[in-house]
């Protein structure tokens, strides 16, 4: 990920992973003051691991069966899982005027010790679609490293093309 010096962002040292909610969502602790955020991952898009109102929606964009993007759902959810196992050390970065979504939950990028992304990871292999419902400045980086995952058919593109 890179931030050029005129991004104006804020960076969350000293976090752990207490759990992944789903393919693009995660809940965090800080761990000093103990206190816990459910975050969404910055412009990205799993597949929905339940029935619900989005799910619906992904069926009629994606023409493709509420059962088979469950499935999906699972395969992003496993993915993220292996990549962010619980007590993993994390920084949170986030954009100015841009840090909580339509939920409640805080929008961020989540860096790993080894200085990648989970974010970046995540569009990058194949198991999340860039999200453009809510901008941020790595959207045009995240839609090239999809096209490439759809083209070399990684991860969730390996069964199918439609995402």
């Amino acid at each position: 990920m890179q931030m050029s010096a005129k991004d104006s962002i804020i960076i969350k040292p000293h976090y752990e992973i207490v759990k992944v909610v789903d393919g693009d969502g995660l809940i965090v602790r800080h761990l000093i003051s103990n206190k816990e955020e459910e975050i969404r991952l910055y412009g990205i898009d799993a597949p929905e691991l339940t029935p619900c109102k989005k799910l619906k929606q992904d069926e009629i964009e994606t023409h493709l069966p509420g059962q088979f993007l469950l499935k999906l759902g699972m395969l992003s959810y496993q993915f993220l899982i292996k990549k962010a196992p619980v007590n993993k050390k994390v920084t949170l970065i986030q954009e100015v005027g841009n840090e909580i979504d339509k939920y409640g939950r805080t929008l961020a990028y989540v860096v790993l010790p080894n200085g990648n992304t989970l974010n970046e990871i995540m569009v990058k292999n194949g198991y999340a679609k860039p999200y453009d419902k809510i901008f941020c400045n790595e959207l045009p980086k995240y839609q090239e490293m999809c096209l490439t995952a759809k083209s070399k058919k990684k991860g969730l593109y390996l069964l199918t093309d439609r995402l």
